[in-house]
């Protein structure tokens, strides 16, 4: 399978590309594994662990490298396609779930985690920085440019962010807690503007990305695109 024109390595294959998503796989495994070995009292609720957002992002992390490496192994386009399409949630949620969480932890992380439950410094990387990582290098170097304008990635990101309140609520009618302590401390109108930035957040990890592609890439039409994110699709 010859790699899109406009696409700085050669995937799917055998070669670099299978590497990147092993390595990547391996991460996101020894984070579930960690999960397993020490299990998280708050995690036993209803939703056990994908009450977090990090995890959810995390698992849609897995299952995009998941399909990459059977991609490269295969060099089967319709697997690398599905790849790619994940790809457009999974690497701005994962951009998010960074930026949101040590932006807050620079503020209070006990905002976000219980002082009894924080994490090691390895594993806090590991659920909090590695999916950005790996999901943005096999952005810009293992995949097509993405063509999707910044009304397409508002209503991504309004949907995804909406869906995941409502979880919230949910996993909170069953439980009697909230996953992260934040949530315990905002009204529901400021919840409903934390979602909201995070939508617009989420929106911008996609711009940016978009740009960082085209100035990596040498694709000036991809910086355009970043830099006037109302252009219609």
């Amino acid at each position: 399978m010859a790699r899109h024109r406009l696409q700085r390595l050669s995937s799917p294959s055998p070669t670099f590309s299978a590497v990147i998503h092993v390595l990547g796989l391996m991460s996101f495994a020894a984070n579930f594994r960690y999960l397993q070995l020490f299990p998280n009292p708050l995690h036993q609720g209803f939703g056990g662990d994908f009450q977090y957002l990090t995890i959810i992002g995390l698992a849609l992390a897995a299952m995009t490298f998941s399909f990459g490496l059977v991609a490269d192994l295969t060099r089967n386009p319709q697997l690398f396609a599905v790849k790619n399409l994940l790809s457009v949630c999974s690497t701005p949620l994962a951009v998010l779930v960074s930026i949101l969480y040590w932006g807050i932890c620079a503020i209070d992380k006990h905002l976000v985690v219980p002082p009894e439950l924080e994490l090691p410094l390895l594993p806090d990387i590991g659920f909090h920085a590695m999916p950005a990582i790996m999901l943005t290098v096999d952005k810009i170097l293992l995949s097509p440019p993405w063509t999707i304008q910044g009304y397409g990635a508002m209503s991504i990101s309004m949907t995804l962010a909406f869906l995941y309140w409502g979880w919230v609520e949910y996993c909170f009618s069953h439980n009697g807690w909230y996953p992260y302590p934040i949530f315990e401390l905002l009204a529901t109108w400021q919840r409903v503007l934390l979602f909201t930035f995070s939508a617009v957040l989420m929106t911008g990890s996609t711009m940016l990305l978009k740009f960082i592609y085209g100035k990596f890439n040498g694709i000036e039409e991809m910086k355009r695109d970043a830099l006037n994110p109302l252009k219609a699709d």
